[in-house]
């Protein structure tokens, strides 16, 4: 991982310059709300159709498409677990989610990636043990990979990027 760079940026992710955002998607990658509703909003109609070309995605994998009218080439659609209290393998399929996605950009040669804070929203992730899960699959991850290069995580507000802050390196925010 030496090479390899960890940021964190708050703001909306549709509006970075990446090779690829990962979507916090829903099963049927139908849009819906907060994050996902977003990216297909900024994405355009095409997303959903191409969502609908892929088919479904359990939870835990991740499917990839074109961007479309994002500036990132590529979005990748993972699932996230919904939170129902902790002991139903919600930690080991957050995980996936990183896992998958990494491994998806690595596979398509892309050297960058946004993450929102996915399942933190209506899924209802606690959003400090879903960051955990985040930064530490990540990190994981990208030490068995040459690609991506940069990993951006890149969250909506102030107390999650606080969140996010403790658990990186310093230097690695933006």
């Amino acid at each position: 991982m030496a090479d390899q760079k960890l940021e964190l940026h708050q703001g909306d992710i549709t509006q970075l310059t990446v090779d690829a955002i990962v979507n916090a998607a829903n099963s049927e990658l139908r849009p819906g709300g907060g994050v996902c509703g977003a990216i297909h909003r900024a994405a355009g109609p095409e997303l959903a159709e191409a969502c609908r070309q892929v088919g479904g995605c359990p939870t835990g994998e991740a499917r990839i498409t074109p961007g479309f009218s994002l500036p990132s080439a590529h979005v990748i659609h993972a699932v996230g677990p919904v939170w129902q209290g902790g002991s139903q393998g919600e930690d080991e399929a957050l995980a996936n989610c990183y896992r998958n996605s990494l491994r998806l950009a690595d596979e398509n040669g892309l050297d960058s990636i946004a993450f929102p804070a996915i399942s933190t929203g209506i899924f209802g992730f606690p959003a400090d043990r879903a960051a955990e899960i985040a930064v530490s699959s990540v990190q994981r991850e990208l030490r068995a990979r040459e690609r991506p290069t940069r990993v951006i995580f890149c969250v909506f507000d102030a107390d999650t990027a606080a969140v996010y802050q403790d658990l990186l390196p310093s230097g690695s925010t933006q």
